[in-house]
């Protein structure tokens, strides 16, 4: 029988013994029992080797670049240390640059955590720890003084703290719908907004594409990072459609099948999704000024997922899917997955009004702002996938666990800069390739 909202809120208490909220506060880095340039190589795993030179050409960037590429190094760290075990539907790779805007179902733009690749349940506090670090490295890149980037780390963790005790009183379901409506007073928040407004599948169209003789439209072929694919690798890629579709919600079974497939490409994607197969279909509905570019992404599985003991998933493509509905109130309606050449992919559409965070956009007042938006976003996603009155029962008032969180998130962060550096070091011996024409 399920506890009530007080017993709920003891639980937590009582997840205190587990973990205290000081020792938060922890990275544990100096006794590392691996070598992080080791485990991100090692997390290439299944990739495409001819692509990875790219990943770390764009990884090379700066620090917070390598952060935004190097899940693998902070799972390890985060598995090694002593956790809560309250557990809630991970984003998995919780850093600014994976906040922007999107179209809802309905056509209006919203704003939200908008990539899933790592998502997995898990500890909510990893979530937490991620995204801090992140706030200071970003904060960091964008020319703040140190005190200011770690200000606007604490920043976000009061802000996650205060809204998840809000929802801890609210009723269940007012929780769940939680709509943040300082969005558009939130400069790079409403930039991303403004990017996702012009970015429609029509402009995708020309970007993307052109026209043979005859007027038919087919993909263009830009070398090292867009190509056409064609014979049977593109037959396979629209044999992978069918499965698909099974995926599909009921209501979007009937749009889904207005469309017809015109056209296959790969794309190279992000930071540390390069090397994965990225496959994009153009689909074409009432004649070619009615374009669909459907994303069918490889998924691996998550980088959290061999320090979690009985959690596993059936198909890693599900399990980004499930696991996004899971956090977001809305989401792609064209969200499903499917299976292609012995791999599990995720399918969703392709730039369908998506925005994404500017780093020159935090400069002044932005990086604060930004950070209390990120907190609310993290709050409402795990309020919806796990369970705010035990969250909250553990906090507490939250000024334990705030200071503790943002202690690690600034210690963590010069870690990164350290990793960062060995990086570089390794690369400037030849022990790691970077593509030049994508760096």
């Amino acid at each position: 029988m399920t506890q009530s909202a007080k017993e709920r809120l003891e639980r937590g208490r009582k997840h205190r013994e587990t973990a205290g909220r000081a020792a938060h506060a922890n990275v544990l880095a100096k006794d590392r029992n691996f070598d992080p340039i080791q485990t991100l190589l090692a997390s290439a795993q299944g990739r495409l080797l001819k692509l990875l030179p790219i990943k770390y050409a764009r990884m090379s960037r700066s620090p917070f670049a390598f952060f935004r590429g190097s899940v693998s190094i902070m799972a390890a760290d985060l598995g090694r240390l002593p956790h809560t075990g309250i557990d809630v539907q991970l984003c998995g790779d919780a850093h600014v640059q994976n906040l922007g805007s999107f179209a809802a179902p309905d056509g209006k733009l919203v704003f939200d955590l908008n990539d899933f690749d790592e998502t997995i349940r898990g500890p909510w506090e990893w979530d937490v720890k991620r995204m801090a670090t992140s706030i200071v490295l970003a904060g960091r890149e964008a020319g703040h003084a140190r005190p200011a980037c770690h200000s606007a780390s604490e920043l976000f963790v009061s802000a996650y703290v205060g809204l998840i005790a809000q929802f801890s009183r609210e009723p269940i379901l007012q929780a769940a719908r939680h709509q943040i409506h300082r969005e558009l007073r939130v400069r790079p928040v409403s930039a991303a907004l403004r990017q996702s407004q012009r970015a429609t599948p029509a402009d995708l169209l020309k970007k993307l594409t052109s026209a043979n003789s005859r007027g038919q439209i087919h993909f263009r072929d830009e070398r090292p990072t867009f190509w056409r694919v064609r014979g049977a690798e593109a037959r396979e890629v629209l044999a992978s459609l069918g499965p698909y579709r099974d995926s599909l919600r009921p209501e979007s079974c009937h749009v889904f099948d207005l469309f017809r497939p015109i056209d296959v490409a790969f794309k190279v994607v992000g930071t540390g999704s390069v090397g994965m197969r990225d496959y994009i279909v153009l689909m074409e509905g009432n004649g070619q000024e009615d374009p669909l570019f459907l994303q069918i992404k490889q998924e691996m599985p998550s980088a959290y997922a061999r320090f979690l003991t009985g959690v596993s998933y059936p198909h890693e493509g599900r399990r980004v899917a499930e696991g996004q509905r899971a956090i977001q109130p809305v989401s792609d309606m064209l969200l499903g997955w499917t299976s292609l050449a012995g791999h599990e992919f995720l399918v969703r559409q392709l730039n369908d009004h998506k925005g994404s965070i500017d780093i020159e956009r935090l400069r002044g007042a932005g990086l604060d702002s930004l950070a209390q938006v990120a907190g609310e976003l993290l709050a409402r996603g795990h309020a919806r996938s796990g369970d705010a009155c035990v969250i909250h029962g553990y906090c507490g008032s939250g000024t334990k666990i705030v200071k503790a969180i943002r202690a690690f998130a600034v210690e963590y962060a010069d870690q990164a800069e350290a990793d960062f550096a060995a990086f570089r070091k390794a690369v400037d011996s030849k022990k790691i390739p970077l593509a030049e024409e994508a760096a």
